[in-house]
Order: C-alpha cells, then sequence, then structure tokens
C-alpha cells in the first residue's frame, strides 16, 4: 500500500475445498473456509433469513479509491442479489478513484457514515494511520459490520515478501507486507472486523496456474476481467452465512421494540428510553395524522448533530459535474440550516492553488469572502474551510480537466437526517418490504429518551435504535 518495493517468489499453501468455476478462467480453490465470515453473520443472517413474506432490507457500500470503482464490485452484488432474491438489497459504490486513505478520511464524512450500511467492504491504500481512523470512525459513528481487503499482489518479488509480523515495520523497503501481513491483520482484529485475505488467495492462485502477475492486470495496479473475477470470488467466500460461527460482534448492535410488546401507546404518547446514536420508526399500513418526535424533550431539528453536508463538487462552465470533491471537508461552528451553499471562486493569476471566493447560502445569504490560504470562517459560522482542505488542482486533474479555469462554483447542501413529525410514507414497490423513517441519525451515542405524540392508531410498528461500539485504543 502506498510505496512500492518488496521482496518476493513463490509460496507453498495446502488447499483444499470447493472449487470455484466460471468461464474460461481457470478455477480457484479456496483453503478451509469454515471460519471465514465470523464478523459479519449479522449482514448474512438477514440475508439468508428473508423469505417472500418477510424480506429484510440490508445496506451495502462499497468504499475505496480505483480498485474499488471497477467490475469485481457488480459481480459480487450480481451474485448476493442471485443467493438471496428475497431480501431488499440497497447497494451503492462511493469508491474514488485516485483518493488515497489520506483522502478518504475527509469525504467519508460525507460518503461514509451519513450511509449508515449493515455491512461496509473496503479497500484503499495510503496511510495507515489514517486508515485506522476510517475503520475507528466507523465503528464510533454506524453500525456497520465491515469486511477489510487485504491488497493483491502487483509483482514477482511479492512473492517472497516477509509475512511475519514482528519482523514488519512501516518503512518504505517493507510497507506493503507490514501493511498486509501486520498493521490490516492487527486492526481487524482490534474493531471486530473481517478480514479477506485476497493477498493469499491471489499468491496461490498464480502459483496453481503458474501465472504471473501481470496475467490479472490491465496495468502496473487495475485489474484486468480475469483479475476482476477473481476479487470477486475472493470476497464472495467470506460472504457466506454460517450460524455455526455464533453472533457477529455487531449483532447486539441494533436492537428493534415492538408495539404492543416491548413499547406501548400511554395517553397518547410511545416512549422509550435508548442508548444510541440513530433511531428508526417500523412503519405498518394505515394514514394516520403527522405525529410530533422529540428526543430528550427537543425536536430533532434543535439538535445540531443531525444535519450534514453533501460532497462539494464543482461543475466547470459547459462541463458535468466533477465527482471528486474539491473541498473535504467543510466544517461548522454553528448550528446548521437546510439550505444549499454557493462558493463562487477565481483563481489567482500568478498561482494555481490560490483561489479568492465568496461563499452564500439559500437561507443564509451572502456569507463572507475569504482565501483559499487562510482559515476560512463565514460570518454565520455555518461554514469553516482549512486551508489543507482545499483540493481543486487535484480533483480536476483527476477529471482531466486542465488548465484550471479562471473561475468556478462549489455547491453542497446541508442535509436534515432527522424528521421532526412522523408521517407515513406511501407503500413500497413491495408491499412485504418494511417501511422505516430515521427520526434522528447522528446523535451523541448516549442514552436519550424517545417520545412520539400520537395514538394507537398511529401506524407505527416498532421502534429500531442503533447503538455504535466504542474503541479508543490504538494497537
Amino acid at each position: 500500500m502506498g510505496w512500492v518495493g518488496l521482496r518476493l517468489a513463490a509460496i507453498a499453501l495446502l488447499w483444499a475445498g470447493p472449487w470455484a468455476v466460471a468461464g474460461d478462467y481457470p478455477p480457484v480453490r479456496f483453503p478451509d473456509a469454515s471460519g471465514w465470515g465470523k464478523n459479519i453473520q449479522r449482514t448474512m443472517r438477514l440475508l439468508a433469513t428473508s423469505t417472500p413474506e418477510r424480506p429484510n432490507t440490508v445496506r451495502i457500500l462499497f468504499y475505496g479509491q480505483s480498485i474499488t470503482e471497477q467490475g469485481w464490485t457488480q459481480l459480487v452484488e450480481a451474485d448476493l442479489r442471485q443467493r438471496f432474491p428475497h431480501a431488499n438489497l440497497l447497494i451503492e459504490n462511493r469508491a474514488l478513484g485516485g483518493f488515497a486513505a489520506q483522502m478518504l478520511v475527509k469525504t467519508a464524512e460525507t460518503d461514509l457514515y451519513p450511509f449508515q450500511p449493515d455491512l461496509l467492504i473496503f479497500h484503499v491504500y495510503g496511510a495507515h494511520r489514517d486508515y485506522e481512523d476510517i475503520i475507528r470512525r466507523t465503528r464510533e459513528r454506524t453500525t456497520a459490520e465491515i469486511l477489510m481487503q487485504t491488497d493483491h499482489i502487483l509483482r514477482p518479488e511479492d512473492f517472497t515478501e516477509e509475512t511475519e509480523a514482528a519482523k514488519l515495520a512501516p518503512v518504505k523497503e517493507q510497507w506493503d507486507a507490514f501493511m498486509n501481513h501486520k498493521w490490516l491483520p492487527a486492526l481487524a482484529a482490534k474493531y471486530g472486523a473481517e478480514l479477506c485475505d485476497q493477498r493469499a488467495l491471489w499468491k496461490a492462485y498464480l502459483a496453481e496456474n503458474n501465472l504471473e502477475p501481470k496475467a490479472l492486470l490491465k496495468d502496473g495496479v487495475h485489474l484486468n476481467a480475469h483479475g476482476e473475477w477473481l476479487m470477486a470470488e475472493c470476497v464472495k467466500a467470506y460472504l457466506r452465512y454460517d450460524p455455526k460461527l455464533g453472533p457477529s460482534p455487531m449483532e447486539d448492535a441494533v436492537k428493534t421494540y415492538e408495539v404492543g410488546k416491548d413499547v406501548h401507546w400511554i395517553a397518547g404518547k410511545l416512549r422509550l428510553d435508548f442508548a444510541g446514536s440513530r433511531v428508526d420508526v417500523i412503519c405498518k399500513p394505515g394514514p394516520a395524522a403527522p405525529a410530533g418526535v422529540l428526543i430528550d424533550g427537543r425536536k430533532p431539528s434543535a439538535w445540531a448533530e443531525p444535519y450534514g453536508f453533501t460532497r462539494a463538487t464543482t461543475m466547470p462552465k459547459g462541463m458535468a459535474r466533477v465527482k471528486w470533491p474539491v473541498i473535504a471537508p467543510i466544517g461548522s461552528e454553528q448550528p446548521l440550516l437546510v439550505e444549499a451553499w454557493t462558493l463562487a471562486a477565481t483563481k489567482d493569476p500568478q498561482n494555481d492553488k490560490l483561489f479568492t471566493f465568496t461563499v452564500t447560502g439559500s437561507r443564509t445569504g451572502p456569507d463572507g469572502e475569504g482565501r483559499s490560504d487562510v482559515r476560512f470562517v463565514s460570518k454565520s459560522g455555518r461554514v469553516v474551510i482549512e486551508p489543507q482542505d482545499w483540493n481543486v488542482t487535484y480533483a480536476l486533474g483527476l477529471a482531466g480537466i486542465k488548465p484550471l479555469p479562471d473561475t468556478f462554483d462549489v455547491a453542497w447542501k446541508v442535509e436534515p437526517r432527522f424528521v421532526d413529525e412522523f408521517v407515513a410514507p406511501g407503500a413500497a414497490e413491495d408491499p412485504a418490504f418494511e417501511i422505516t423513517v430515521t427520526l434522528a441519525q447522528g446523535l451523541p451515542n448516549t442514552k436519550h429518551t424517545l417520545e412520539i405524540s400520537g395514538s394507537a392508531a398511529t401506524p407505527i410498528a416498532g421502534v429500531r435504535v442503533y447503538r455504535p461500539v466504542r474503541v479508543a485504543t490504538k494497537p
């Protein structure tokens, strides 16, 4: 990951188990996989126990950089949909090619944590401390199970790299070996994540079939069709449900309370004391008047935390919008409003990395001007931009936009991740699908009291609470 330069040659592993065959590619033989998937069994249980009468909704996010943008993720998605046809699968790929861990640790603020996945499938190159920050924050701010991937191999010398953790250090000469054989296994163990060791599987597959690493690559790093197939096979092998593995570490992070059994309407109030950072209601058929929502006696909109920014992207005149954020992250010092923001930037004629700008909110109005090399706090305090978080040249360069335009606008929004009133939504496409409404997410992960004002006729079947896990120490 990051630096290159390792010692490698042939590795001998004993392989047994079923063959996975596809197309004209040599099949891959997996080792004893009896323990694979241990830490993602909540997701796999939801998938495996879905029925036509009771399909479970499962949210899966692929996140990373250019490797995760490739077609292997579509093969994995197709496999899941084929194996679990009754599940309501909500799958997104928000990978950003070219963004290493030190960049994704910033964009995860808009891309990863707000999505609130049940399962995160993650691979990225880059700085090891930033990699850990992403995993730690995923644990602290979501209830996602995590499937981390080691790296595939790129060159023949990778076969003989040092694999003994005690002999590895985060230095240039050992970087890939350090990440794959020491850092990532330690992170997975510490945070209760599943580790797909596709590096070992890759080496064994190449050795088994007398192939060079380049046989699976279309350039020095990215996968060709054969490599995409193999990576999909590696990941799919971990996406298995086995009750013998026992509950996932995240099984108790999500709890559902049934109305009429666990919680009750009393004098027009539905009250629940809970601990967590997100609370949803599960809907049932039936119209009803809007029901007011309070959390600790306050409307969700009165909390600062359940507001969030979207990606800050640009659309140079006459071009498509660039998906890579040109500023990340954007912060605030004062409570946010639900509104759209525009930053109008002008490039310094003598310095392509220096910009002057103004910011305007659709509700706040004109909110100040600044320079990209100076910390900016808008007049309202609702926009804060640090000098190191400007990324215009690199982001537009990834989109092939050179030279930089003299002027451009940056746009983002503030999203409400809450509702102040529960209103029964319309029916789902499939009437068997569970319909939920998030009352608030991003709350402080502490004890709270939920109060809904309505009646027994209010179409709420249950309340679901999400309580992330806290892990503080470093490996």
